[in-house]
């Protein structure tokens, strides 16, 4: 069980990163924007992180599996 744990850390911070770049420059984005755009521009991070969260889970499981080099599939 342990090294399938130390195998989950690098996705579970890959996607928290990517979580918080997108809050971030969306934020920015939607501080300079007015009207209708700021809503659209703040739907784009919300799908996007939700995404990243599911392919994560995703990996997460295939880990688990014991799926750990899936690229030697193709």
């Amino acid at each position: 069980m342990k090294p399938h744990r130390n195998k989950m850390i690098a996705p579970i911070v890959i996607s928290i990163i990517v979580i918080l770049y997108y809050a971030v420059y969306f934020g920015f984005l939607i501080t300079l924007l007015d009207g209708i755009w700021k809503y659209a521009l703040g739907l784009i991070p919300l799908l996007l992180s939700a995404v990243m969260i599911k392919v994560c889970i995703e990996r997460i499981n295939e880990i688990k599996e014991g799926e750990e080099d899936d690229i030697s599939k193709y």
